[in-house]
């Protein structure tokens, strides 16, 4: 039994990557608003992304991830700069989420192509690989930047295509952002939504897509589907 999928593509931050670890290392000197702050901080650094988007102001995600930890360090009254550096060093050196080795090893031993299509710089992204010890799992990084625009526009979507010459209907798009994985299935990849915190859903998904509560058991998903 084969899979009709040739690259499984993975969102990094939320996906791969607990964004909130780099906060829970420093909880204690953040104090009692920390897990506050981390929500914050995720919600503007995705939020910067699209209204720069928007406006047509170009700026890295690495930018855009140091103006949200200060707009949330000031507003949580929180004025530490070695934490501030402590905080953006870990944010680098993220926890992957438990079962994140054993999903991509599975599909590397599938013989499928396994990437990382981010918003965040590749030295951002390649950072946390690194330290996740996923470098022997991941075949490529591709950043956005290279497109010159953050997710959800086409053109970020378009770089995977661009890339691996290959069918958008024929990759698997995975993502923890309901947002992303609207804009990968408008682009056409097929979806796993990975709904770890059972949220409802809040974008339409053309289609075909699929919602896990994790990446364990990732490699089968498509088999099931298409016997």
């Amino acid at each position: 039994m084969t899979s009709s999928i040739d690259t499984y593509v993975f969102d990094a931050y939320g996906t791969l990557f607990d964004v909130h670890s780099a906060v829970a290392q420093y909880a204690a000197r953040v104090g009692p608003h920390a897990p506050a702050l981390s929500e914050l901080w995720r919600a503007r650094q995705v939020e910067y992304s699209w209204t720069y988007s928007l406006m047509g102001h170009k700026s890295d995600f690495w930018t855009l991830t140091q103006l949200a930890l200060d707009y949330a360090m000031q507003r949580y009254d929180v004025a530490d700069s070695a934490l501030r550096a402590d905080l953006l060093n870990a944010y680098l050196k993220l926890q992957a989420f438990p079962e994140v080795p054993e999903a991509l090893r599975s599909l590397k031993e599938s013989g499928t192509q396994v990437v990382i299509l981010s918003n965040g710089t590749a030295e951002m992204v390649n950072s946390a690989v690194r330290s996740a010890g996923l470098t022997d799992l991941i075949d490529q990084v591709i950043s956005v930047d290279e497109a010159g625009i953050f997710k959800t526009h086409p053109r970020a979507y378009e770089l995977v295509t661009r890339h691996f010459n290959v069918p958008a209907h024929r990759v698997s798009f995975q993502s923890s952002n309901p947002w992303d994985a609207a804009g990968a299935a408008a682009y056409g990849f097929r979806v796993v939504w990975v709904n770890r915190k059972g949220w409802p859903a809040e974008y339409p998904l053309t289609g075909e897509r699929r919602e896990v509560t994790s990446l364990a058991g990732l490699s089968e998903i498509w088999l099931e589907a298409e016997t």
